[in-house]
């Protein structure tokens, strides 16, 4: 059977790929953040999945204020670097796993959440640049990877109750698979960030710490926390945390901690980073 082994964790701030795909890695700039991730680039050669559930939220790429639905699952065999308005990023199609997708919209829907299924769909930095942070800049991505988007652009996005259950939902599907796959689970977006108003700007390296901290020991109670703690806390765009709770929920209650990573700046926000296996894989 299927299993969910790991989960990744990861901001996925434009401003990365734009530094990958032109070179700027070593730049006095960026560097601090990329060594962040060579643990982790050794950890994903070595830990490499079949098929990656990777949740992230899109940017008016593939979907607009006209239809964004609050959970989406992309059922193709392939998916094309989306044109975000200076061309696609220079990376490879990634290739997705229609029989796992299906069986997982046929579970999560019959388990009653309403996962919107979608066959067509360009994937933006949100999907592409943690896949780059983990694997750099090969040829072909190294697995399969299954889109899980999520709206947190425009209100109201989901709770994090929601998204942990989800989170839940999605590890009964995959469990329920009838092939031997390794599957990992990542979460994107975040963390503390603001990109308009008065409060523009803002990081609040405090709040970003707790969530990493108790991500890992205190995922459920933290779950609770609501919208407007994240708002008025982490900035307008901090909400995008919430599906860091989706990859949680599809966790075993206690995890291994195999790497956490906070930098700041990055842009104008936050990264942060872990890695968490499954204590039942070590």
């Amino acid at each position: 059977m299927a299993k969910i082994s790991a989960s990744v964790y990861t901001s996925h701030v434009p401003a990365i790929g734009a530094a990958i795909d032109n070179g700027k890695t070593s730049d006095e700039y960026w560097k601090p953040l990329f060594a962040g991730y060579d643990y982790s680039k050794q950890w994903a050669a070595k830990n490499t999945p079949d098929v990656i559930l990777l949740v992230y939220n899109d940017h008016a790429s593939a979907f607009d204020a006209n239809l964004v639905p609050t959970f989406a699952i992309a059922t193709g065999d392939e998916f094309q670097p989306a044109d975000e308005g200076w061309g696609p990023r220079p990376v490879p199609p990634v290739k997705g796993h229609s029989a796992l997708a299906a069986h997982i919209a046929q579970s999560v829907i019959q388990d009653d959440f309403d996962l919107t299924v979608v066959n067509t769909l360009d994937v933006d930095h949100g999907l592409t640049v943690p896949l780059s942070l983990m694997f750099g800049q090969p040829e072909s991505w190294p697995c399969r990877v299954i889109p899980v988007a999520v709206n947190v652009v425009l209100y109201p996005p989901p709770s994090g109750s929601r998204c942990f259950a989800l989170g839940k939902a999605l590890r009964r599907a995959v469990d329920s698979f009838d092939e031997d796959l390794n599957v990992q689970i990542w979460g994107t977006g975040g963390m503390s960030h603001q990109l308009q108003g008065p409060r523009a700007g803002l990081i609040n390296s405090e709040f970003d710490n707790e969530f990493l901290d108790r991500l890992v020991d205190d995922a459920a109670a933290l779950s609770q926390k609501p919208h407007i703690d994240y708002v008025r806390l982490a900035g307008s765009e901090g909400v995008e945390l919430v599906m860091w709770l989706i990859a949680r929920g599809a966790m075993d209650d206690s995890v291994s901690l195999k790497h956490r990573f906070y930098h700041v700046p990055a842009s104008n926000t936050a990264v942060g980073h872990l890695i968490l296996e499954n204590e039942s894989e070590d």
